[in-house]
Formats: C-alpha cells, sequence, structure tokens
C-alpha cells in the first residue's frame, strides 16, 4: 500500500511545474572532479577511466539509482595543455529515467616555470534522453490521458563551462551546468498534450575548493567543499575532511546541508536545510588502481523512512610512459 501510494505522489507531482535541484548527487564527486567541472579534464594527466554507482534511499520506493563512467585524459605530451574527456551516465527515479552522454575539452594554461600551477578552461557538450514509463505508475483513473500508456521520451541538447586552478597543494574551480536549460523549448516536454515540466533542467552552478596539508610523511589531511546552486532551490554546501595514510588509503567523511543565501520566492521559510552525513574509504590497490565506498545517512525527517545510501567507485590510471614518474605519485585533487 505505501508503495502504492509513494508511486501516485510521483504521478501528481510529475503534473506540477515545479522546479527543484535536479543534477545528480554523488558523495566521492571528489576522487572525479570531471563529474563536476569539464576544465578538470586532463589533471591528472595519464588516461584515467571512473566508474560508479549509487543507490541512494534503500528500501524507500522509487529511490535514485545512478551509475555511469568516464575517461579523460591529454592528447599532446609536450606541453600537456590539451585535456578531453567523454562521460555516459544512467539515472533512475521512480518512473523517470535520464541517458545522458557528454563530451569534454580542456585547455591548460601554465602559470609557472616548472609547471606546478595551471588555470583550465573547459567545455563540454551533448544530449541528455528523458524518459517516462508509464507502466510503472498506478492510478486511479485507467483513462487518464496524462500518463502514457508505455515508456516515452524526448532528446534534449546541453552544455556546460567551467574555470579550475591548482597548484601542488590548492585547487579551486567553478562551473555552470545545463547551459541550454533557459533556451529549450517547453513543447519538447510535452507528451499526448500533456506538460511534464518537473523533469526540464534548470541551470546549476557548482564551486569547489581544497587545500592539502602535510601532517607527517605519511599523513596528509585535505578539507574541501563544493557548493551547489541551481538558482531556485536552497543552496547545497558540501563540507569534507579526507586523511591520506601512506599514500594509499583515504578516510573521511562529509556533511551535506542546505543554506539560503539569498532570498527566493518560491522556498518557503520553514524548509528544513540539513541532508546528510558520508563516511567514505578510497583505497589504492596499485599506483593504478583506485577502490571507493561511501555510507550516507540522512539527518533530516527522511532518515527514518529509508536505510541510508550506497556508492561504490572504482578508478583506474593507465600505466603511460611518458608519464610514469607522476603515475607512481597519486595527483591528490
Amino acid at each position: 500500500m505505501i508503495r502504492k501510494i509513494c508511486i501516485l505522489v510521483c504521478c501528481c507531482i510529475s503534473l506540477v511545474p515545479v522546479h527543484a535541484q535536479q543534477n545528480v548527487q554523488f558523495s566521492q564527486y571528489v576522487f572525479n572532479g570531471l563529474s563536476v567541472n569539464p576544465a578538470y579534464a586532463g589533471y591528472k594527466q595519464g588516461w584515467y577511466m571512473n566508474a560508479i554507482y549509487r543507490h541512494q534511499w534503500v528500501d524507500f520506493p522509487g529511490a535514485p539509482q545512478t551509475g555511469g563512467i568516464s575517461i579523460d585524459g591529454l592528447t599532446n605530451a609536450r606541453d600537456e595543455r590539451v585535456g578531453v574527456g567523454a562521460q555516459v551516465m544512467v539515472d533512475k527515479l521512480g518512473p523517470q529515467e535520464t541517458l545522458s552522454a557528454y563530451g569534454f575539452y580542456a585547455y591548460r594554461i601554465p602559470l609557472d616555470e616548472e609547471d606546478t600551477r595551471r588555470l583550465c578552461i573547459g567545455i563540454g557538450g551533448g544530449i541528455t534522453q528523458y524518459s517516462i514509463d508509464g507502466s510503472a505508475l498506478k492510478y486511479v483513473d485507467d483513462l487518464d490521458q496524462a500518463i502514457p500508456l508505455g515508456k516515452t521520451s524526448q532528446v534534449i541538447p546541453d552544455a556546460r563551462f567551467g574555470v579550475y586552478y591548482y597548484s601542488p597543494k590548492f585547487y579551486a574551480g567553478a562551473a555552470v551546468m545545463d547551459l541550454f536549460s533557459l533556451y529549450t523549448d517547453n513543447s519538447r516536454y510535452y507528451w499526448g498534450g500533456y506538460n511534464y515540466k518537473t523533469i526540464r533542467k534548470t541551470q546549476h552552478m557548482y564551486v569547489t575548493a581544497g587545500y592539502l596539508l602535510d601532517f607527517a610523511e605519511n599523513l596528509k589531511l585535505k578539507p574541501s567543499l563544493l557548493i551547489k546552486e541551481d538558482f531556485k532551490g536552497p543552496t547545497n554546501v558540501d563540507i569534507n575532511v579526507f586523511l591520506l595514510i601512506a599514500e594509499k588509503l583515504w578516510v573521511g567523511g562529509s556533511y551535506r546541508t542546505g543554506m539560503k543565501l539569498w532570498n527566493k520566492p518560491a522556498l518557503s521559510n520553514d524548509l528544513e536545510q540539513l541532508d546528510a552525513a558520508s563516511v567514505m574509504v578510497e583505497f589504492y590497490a596499485t599506483p593504478q588502481l583506485r577502490i571507493g565506498y561511501s555510507y550516507d545517512i540522512s539527518v533530516n525527517k527522511m532518515a527514518s523512512y529509508q536505510q541510508g545510501s550506497h556508492e561504490i567507485s572504482v578508478g583506474f590510471l593507465f600505466n603511460n610512459k611518458k608519464y610514469n614518474s607522476r603515475t607512481l605519485s597519486p595527483r591528490y585533487f
């Protein structure tokens, strides 16, 4: 009975013109910067592949499940100025599903003779297929024309832009996602004469920063933060702290909360800001292979309705003789 009620609520929401933060949420973004900034492409210098799967709100009916794979690297060995990458992502939320594919290009500008600092400018372009599966919905009126009889979908273009600065001890970046959302015709989200406006994307901005502190020869601390803004919902802030042990094991956690930085008329004044806390472990099985796991627990009113969120990621840095010396020393950001 509860499952039917939840699915019915999802169905009703899909007919209401409301915007909220819609982009995919990952806790382990700190180990795959390409997911939040196209200018990150090529940062690890060798070709790097990352795969990730997230099961959010376990035991909650219709809860989000997300999987993706990305690869990025350098196209020229002489001055390492051009980075490229690609990413494919699948996200499922109840009867709604999105499949996206992006390509990325980053131009990396050296800022010192030792080549320890660079300013990177990146762009990305791709497409997203939005789908609604009418057979996954439960409804009272069998003749409800607003619900598709089967699975229906639309393909929408998109673009991204970002800047990224890094040095051996510090990094900062900013990116704007869903650049075409302001110019996407509403008619693309009509099926059978009904508007499914809730799946229409809105622009998102991501701001990141982090710093590396040396505690001892085999102990390093990396605090970082991520600010996520969609200009309509609450501003989300992730505060992360990681400890690197013997260049092999990252252990840390993250706290995610909402903030009201400026007045947004569509937001209720009594909206709860607390979101989730995460614990994460990242282990370098070899200098090239990283295996990561994170567990999120909600600290808001949803906590009693689900069993937290699980996220698994695997990263592999392909061994390139041109970058062999750097491959043996992990890139910290």
